[in-house]
């Protein structure tokens, strides 16, 4: 009952005070798949002499699918889909867009994989958004407010053909939306071969008055850095025309997501770690700003920096060598120094054995960023082009 509630406060709905047990007036629920397409009254299974007769379609290579198209006010509610091909290539070269009130240009335009919080690769989790019970299903219960339409379209940008894809869209339809309703939006961006001590993007600058829903992170690590660590990096928002610095600003990667320490693999309500595979080099992450609201009035930007941190007298041999990097603090018995504040010039080549050294690196970040704004189409750019989002 507890997550029902949320989710629906989430949209800003006039029904969030509704409980399981009552019926919104003049809702109606529907159910959009390739056995009625767009859910149509009565109209449900009629292939195959009702005999389960189109439970799925293919997608070939450059097909792209309109899987809703409906006219009207309603709110979508929850989303399945599952495919034949789960590889990461897959994964991130099918494109899912969603238009709300027949914008020309969509509210949500990502990876069909990145928007399930499968940043790197397909696992099995629970949240209280997404969902993927085997790892072989991707579930969202985020819901959707539209006020006169709502297009969902996927597109295969691969090369391959897609054999099977199936899905279901549920969703309601209503009388009309509450004047504060916002529109749900996603994006995703990629950061990589950036200059040692940019940050990585989450969240380019949207502009317009929302709330900051979330964020599922996919981090492919520079192998050049060995077995350093990577999440040092701080989770920052700048909110409402703040410019050089953030108004939200946190302590590290695995901080953001409620652990500590590193990153090993979990699954919470509201936060997570779907992949710590340090062998490979990977890391995925998630967290739903939830009981924690993030409101923006004016404009948001959200990044994490590219931090590392290892022992001093390793990660100087890196530097030695021509690894890129930029050494920034030191912590061990001589307490924390901070190698940019006054005073603190030759504080490195007095560091001694065991003294934790952290540094600016450059590593590959695939962010997907989830909010809700007060318009169906927001100032942000069209996703990457294939090649460029393909790990």
């Amino acid at each position: 009952m507890k997550i029902f509630t949320i989710a629906l406060l989430l949209a800003g709905s006039n029904l969030a005070a509704q409980e399981l047990y009552q019926a919104p007036p003049g809702a109606h629920s529907r159910v959009s798949s390739f056995e009625n397409l767009n859910g149509a009254k009565g109209q449900g299974g009629k292939r195959n002499a009702t005999a389960k007769g189109h439970a799925f379609e293919s997608l070939k290579a450059g097909e792209r699918k309109t899987l809703l198209d409906i006219h009207g006010a309603g709110r979508l509610q929850r989303m399945w889909c599952t495919i034949s091909d789960r590889s990461p290539k897959m994964l991130r070269a099918l494109r899912l867009q969603m238009y709300w009130d027949g914008a020309v240009k969509p509210a949500v335009d990502v990876p069909f994989g990145d928007f399930f919080a499968a940043a790197l690769q397909p696992v099995a989790f629970q949240s209280a958004l997404f969902s993927n019970p085997e790892g072989r299903s991707f579930n969202c219960i985020i819901p959707m407010p539209f006020r006169t339409a709502a297009r969902v379209v996927l597109t295969n940008e691969s090369s391959q053909d897609l054999e099977l894809f199936f899905f279901d869209i549920d969703y309601i339809t209503l009388p009309n939306l509450g004047s504060g309703d916002l529109y749900f939006h996603a994006c995703w961006s990629r950061t990589r071969n950036a200059p040692v001590g940019q940050d990585a993007v989450l969240l380019p600058t949207v502009v317009g008055r929302g709330r900051l829903l979330g964020v599922s992170v996919g981090v492919n690590v520079n192998p050049v850095y060995g077995s350093t660590w990577w999440g040092e990096g701080e989770v920052k928002a700048w909110l409402d025309g703040d410019t050089r610095y953030p108004t939200i600003n946190g302590t590290g990667a695995e901080d953001y997501i409620g652990t500590g320490w590193g990153e090993g693999r979990f699954a919470h309500q509201y936060q997570g770690c779907l992949l710590a595979d340090s062998p490979k080099n990977q890391y995925a992450f998630y967290r739903w700003h939830m009981p924690d609201a993030i409101y923006f009035d004016k404009d948001c930007r959200v990044g994490i920096q590219q931090i590392g941190g290892y022992f001093a007298d390793s990660v100087i041999a890196m530097q030695t060598r021509g690894v890129p990097l930029k050494p920034i603090s030191l912590a061990g018995p001589g307490g924390f120094r901070g190698l940019f504040e006054p005073g603190q010039e030759g504080a490195l080549a007095k560091a001694v054995h065991g003294d934790w050294l952290n540094f600016y690196r450059s590593d590959d970040y695939a962010a997907t960023t989830y909010f809700y704004l007060d318009r169906p189409a927001s100032n942000l750019p069209a996703l990457a082009r294939v090649n460029e989002r393909l790990p």
